[in-house]
């Protein structure tokens, strides 16, 4: 740790639990009351706890040498003693299917005023807003991403990334910060399919280009390469194949092509070049796979300014499914732009299950025009 202080560092800790609850189901978000409560109904389980707990194991080696300050329960406390950590101060805070963005707010307001040293929140862009709300630039903040969707620059590659870069971020020193966006969509547009990012302010984040993300890209690729991208795919189709078409302005293209309706932020399911399922489930392309005799592939792009393939909006190509296909039923398309304008050239994956990740760590193809592709190397992140 620094050697300016003898002090314990102190760390905050907020949790969504709720975050995220929506993506494996198909809801685009989890933002409201009702959204949680259809979440639920339809089989979807919590995953901020776990990957909050993922990105504390982190902080370990640090045990004894930082102060940390939680929310009672769900908020934080539950996530702290699962990774081995007992939290020196905790607050007042509610448990999962009780909290709302107040709860996050007022948990961020307090701990500004308690003056730690980093706030670690996890949850998606709807907690940085509330964050953003409750803090604003008083404190040096990172995300741990949780979310569904998660445009802000705000948040760690994935939570091991978090626990790293928080656990830099303490031995270095506060002052070693900088200014980040705070970005969120209008979920209820969203799930109509339409994209409306909106910048509503900027939080200090530790200095480490390798493991928080940037801010996601938007880019107007020229449509002739979006059409050749498309017509590749669609030539390599294979009769009486499923084929799952993530979410993405380069995947639309290929539905466009097929003359198919499409959901830009879901994912389409089509065979012989026929719509067969629309919006799926995580639960629904499960059961595909595991028709007897059916062959799934996957068609999925790269988040811009990201670079990540899993675990960013399309939450429904979940761990069990990936380890059922493998990566050579996964068909990857991005322009050559996005590509090689990603930070250090590379692909992310945060599937939400750390070993995957790691497994699939390699090279690949990606269809960048007609007969045309790029190799590039996909990683864990946490590097």
């Amino acid at each position: 740790m620094s050697n300016e202080t003898s002090r314990k560092m102190r760390v905050g800790l907020i949790v969504n639990p709720v975050a995220g609850i929506g993506g494996r189901v198909g809801l685009k978000g989890s933002d409201g009351a009702e959204i949680q409560k259809k979440a639920l109904e339809l089989g979807a389980r919590p995953e901020a706890p776990d990957r909050a707990a993922a990105a504390l194991r982190k902080l370990g080696a640090a045990a004894g040498r930082i102060s940390v300050i939680t929310c009672q329960g769900g908020m934080g406390e539950d996530e702290c003693r699962a990774a081995g950590l007992s939290p020196e101060q905790v607050l007042p805070g509610r448990g999962a299917g009780a909290t709302s963005p107040e709860d996050t707010v007022q948990a961020a307001r307090a701990m500004s005023r308690a003056g730690v040293d980093l706030l670690l929140f996890a949850g998606g862009d709807g907690t940085a807003r509330n964050i953003y709300e409750g803090a604003g630039d008083r404190v040096t903040v990172l995300g741990i991403p949780a979310g569904v969707k998660i445009h802000s620059g705000v948040f760690a590659l994935n939570p091991a990334s978090a626990g790293s870069a928080a656990l830099r971020h303490l031995e270095q020193g506060a002052e070693n910060s900088r200014e980040a966006e705070v970005m969120d969509l209008d979920e209820d547009a969203y799930r109509r399919g339409e994209v409306r990012p909106r910048l509503y302010g900027f939080l200090r984040v530790p200095c480490d280009e390798t493991r928080i993300q940037h801010v996601k890209a938007r880019s107007v690729p020229e449509e002739g390469e979006l059409t050749s991208i498309a017509a590749q795919l669609i030539d390599g189709m294979e009769p009486g194949v499923y084929y799952a078409v993530g979410a993405g302005t380069t995947t639309r293209r290929v539905m466009e092509c097929l003359d198919l309706p499409n959901t830009l932020i879901g994912v389409d399911v089509i065979r012989d070049k026929k719509l067969v399922a629309s919006d799926v489930t995580e639960r629904q392309l499960w059961e595909i796979a595991q028709e007897p005799g059916s062959d799934l592939r996957v068609i999925l792009t790269v988040i811009g300014g990201q670079g990540h393939v899993f675990g960013r909006g399309n939450q429904q190509i979940s761990p069990r499914i990936i380890r059922r296909l493998g990566m050579e039923r996964i068909l990857l398309a991005a322009t050559k732009r996005k590509l090689l304008s990603l930070p250090g050239h590379r692909l992310i994956s945060d599937t939400g299950d750390p070993e995957l990740d790691r497994e699939l760590a390699g090279y690949y193809r990606v269809a960048v025009g007609a007969r045309e592709q790029m190799i590039c190397r996909l990683t864990a992140g946490d590097e």
